[in-house]
């Protein structure tokens, strides 16, 4: 079965960090509806969504993906990148603990949920403002025992890695090659966003689903010819703190 872990919408939402665009006023109320539409949509497409609320005064509690990186054999409990929630991942743990085995990654290495990209057995990395090269390298030490190829990924002028990209399939990556270098993954069949569409390269896979943001039309043709399972979802009030569809769950499946 597969686990979907979320986090309520923090009142305090409207004072997330942003960084590469400006500052626009969240409506909380329609946060919250767009939320649990988002949960639900989870559960229709088979997870079980569980809602935390360990960081409720924290901004930016709710991506809670940047807070861990889940791998079949460990839980990862990320050392965030920004000072303001670096305390976040910590209180996740308890709650991955039930599931995996957990191992910290501790300053000075920083690395975020976000930055990272499994595909099968390999594992991308973007080096960003939210994860640098000693986060990377401690990543790997944890993972060599496991067989795990870690791929460290130049960003250009975007948050987090899959804020620039994310795999649809285990062979096709949607990505902006205004951020990412199409290059970096020459193995794969790779989509590019239009260059008026720079935001619609995050995406999350959820069983058989592939899940897009609201507002792209030409990505939605671009997605739908190579993949026939999809669904649209408005998160208008997260794009405005910087935020993609995949930085709202964690979602890893259960161990037997």
């Amino acid at each position: 079965m597969l686990i979907a872990l979320t986090h309520t919408v923090s009142p305090n939402i409207m004072n997330g960090e942003v960084t590469f665009i400006d500052r626009k006023a969240v409506n909380y109320d329609l946060a919250v509806q767009q939320h649990d539409i988002y949960c639900q949509a989870l559960s229709d497409c088979g997870a079980e969504v569980k809602k935390l609320s360990v960081n409720l005064n924290s901004p930016d509690s709710c991506f809670v993906e940047d807070t861990a990186i889940i791998f079949d054999e460990v839980a990862i409990i990320t050392s965030m990148g920004i000072s303001s929630r670096q305390h976040e991942s910590k209180t996740i743990a308890p709650e991955l603990d039930r599931y995996r085995e957990i191992i910290h990654i501790e300053l000075p290495a920083i690395i975020e949920g976000g930055d990272v990209l499994q595909i099968g057995r390999r594992v991308y990395v973007g080096l960003s403002r939210r994860t640098n090269i000693q986060g990377v390298h401690k990543l790997a030490q944890i993972l060599k025992q496991w067989d795990y190829e870690i791929i460290p990924v130049e960003l250009k002028n975007c948050l987090h890695l899959k804020t620039a990209c994310t795999a649809i399939s285990e062979e096709i990556i949607l990505l902006n090659p205004q951020w990412v270098e199409p290059e970096t993954f020459s193995d794969y069949k790779v989509l590019s966003v239009p260059k008026e569409e720079m935001w619609a390269a995050n995406t999350i896979r959820v069983g058989d689903r592939i899940l897009l943001q609201h507002g792209f039309p030409r990505t939605l043709e671009l997605v739908s010819r190579n993949h026939n399972a999809l669904e649209i979802l408005n998160i208008s009030e997260f794009s405005k703190i910087e935020a993609g569809l995949s930085c709202l769950s964690l979602i890893f499946q259960k161990a037997v």
